[in-house]
């Protein structure tokens, strides 16, 4: 239906269409408000956030981000030769029989080594067959029949050793060659035919040994009395599980679940709790530990966000403390327990004085808010000895 014209509508119709109009004035500017804020923030990278490096921007086109002007070339530099190997497989001594220039025959005593260079080159790879012959008979004693016992290491059942298997779960995980690329991959490289099935199969029996050894690593890990963790996302079969890193001195543990929930931690602790917990301020890494420390990484980034977000008084001096309190812990265990003391006693001022001190921009005064509940859990590390 056409609308009618304005000059055909009544007063009562004129004002209500005006009011109208003004309100949707006024939410456009609140939005328009809204998305200035957004544009006023500051982009989030790996060195201010939470955000994975490999989703950083990356620079291209030699176009300058700030002014958007083509960078100019980088001068070029004196070239660098690869530098000689300490300890060389073998070493070929050529000595020269005749002059080059004229022809003359040259004496070795004459001669001296005017340029030395590698080369490297890697000789073909084959695998290495091994035949066993197991002898056995019957026993005269008894009448049974015996068998001898196998090599370590080469039991029937597969006939690929434990470095194919490696080789076959280092390109597959850390690589993702897929199993098509792998078979492929040992015919090619190395001459070893072996089919997607028989990867598969691989896979499979050295999956009680990988679970033998992550459950030396917790026993290693849970041994510790200072733990620190972490979790990130990971595609498992195109769904989003979570990759979650238990790390003690001594011993890293990794697991990928499908969820992000604090029972994951909890059921690799079991009913051991370490000490002091270091993480971040995500909720599912809380009350594992009669101590948490805050993991100082995670509020530094906090910190720079701030920093790019435009404040240039709280936040740089939160910054200034914190590295102060990473370069005590990093000393740690070179001071003595009264000296940790003192040094988290300073600490505690510096703290105090910085979350009264007023924040005149809105990233200083959201960082100073959350920075009130930080004491205890940010400057742990320079008090425990």
């Amino acid at each position: 239906m056409t609308p009618p014209f304005r000059y055909r509508l009544s007063d009562r119709e004129k004002d209500a269409l005006l009011t109208e109009q003004a309100a949707l004035i006024e939410r456009q500017a609140t939005r328009i408000a809204e998305l200035e804020a957004l544009l006023a923030k500051p982009k989030k990278t790996s060195q201010n956030s939470h955000t994975p490096p490999s989703q950083d921007r990356k620079p291209g086109g030699g176009v300058d981000e700030k002014d958007g002007k083509r960078r100019k070339p980088r001068p070029s530099r004196p070239g660098s030769a690869r530098p000689l190997t300490d300890a060389p497989d073998e070493t070929i001594k050529r000595l020269a029989t005749a002059c080059p220039h004229c022809a003359a025959d040259v004496p070795e005593r004459t001669q001296s080594c005017r340029h030395r260079y590698d080369h490297i080159d890697i000789p073909p790879i084959a695998p290495v067959v091994t035949r066993i012959e197991l002898f056995g008979g019957r026993c005269a004693a008894c009448g049974r029949r015996f068998r001898a016992a196998p090599p370590d290491g080469m039991a029937p059942g597969t006939p690929f050793g434990a470095s194919i298997r490696a080789l076959l779960l280092y390109l597959h995980h850390s690589h993702h060659v897929g199993f098509e690329r792998l078979s492929q991959m040992m015919a090619e490289l190395f001459g070893l035919a072996i089919s997607e099935g028989a990867i598969a199969n691989a896979f499979r029996r050295v999956a009680s040994e990988m679970t033998a050894a992550c459950a030396t690593i917790r026993t290693t890990l849970l041994a510790a009395r200072v733990i620190a963790s972490d979790e990130t996302t990971s595609r498992i079969d195109g769904a989003t599980w979570w990759h979650w890193v238990f790390v003690s001195a001594r011993a890293v543990l990794h697991t990928i679940v499908p969820r992000r929930a604090k029972a994951v931690a909890e059921e690799v602790l079991g009913k051991h709790r370490p000490a002091v917990w270091v993480s971040d301020r995500y909720a599912g890494q809380q009350d594992l530990a009669p101590a948490h420390q805050v993991c100082l990484a995670h509020v530094l980034r906090d910190v720079q966000y701030a920093i790019d977000g435009g404040d240039a008084i709280f936040a740089p001096r939160l910054r200034e403390l914190l590295r102060w309190a990473i370069r005590i812990g990093r000393r740690r265990g070179q001071l003595k327990d009264t000296t940790l003391r003192q040094y988290h006693a300073r600490a505690e001022r510096r703290l105090d004085a910085l979350v009264v001190m007023p924040a005149a921009h809105p990233a200083g005064r959201d960082l100073q808010n959350r920075g009130q509940g930080l004491a205890d859990e940010v400057l742990r590390l320079p008090r425990r000895p």
